[in-house]
């Protein structure tokens, strides 16, 4: 069952996909499960998100192209 997390002022996605889910390679996921959001960056106080349930973690070899080092 999904719980969910009420911001404080200036969270980011990837600040609270590692301190609710344990990892900021888990940022798409809690971006997926809150799509109506995805415009906001910088998060003001006292929005509720869904924190999505996670088997298990995304294979680090899948790096979305943003994450993947070139070179």
């Amino acid at each position: 069952m999904s719980r969910t997390y009420t911001t404080i002022q200036g969270d980011m996605w990837d600040g609270i996909a590692y301190k609710e889910l344990g990892s900021t390679d888990l940022t798409d996921a809690l971006m997926m499960a809150n799509r109506q959001h995805l415009g906001t960056y910088l998060f003001p106080a006292g929005v509720v998100l869904t924190i999505p349930d996670i088997e298990e973690l995304p294979d680090a070899s899948a790096l979305p192209p943003w994450k993947q080092v070139v070179g």
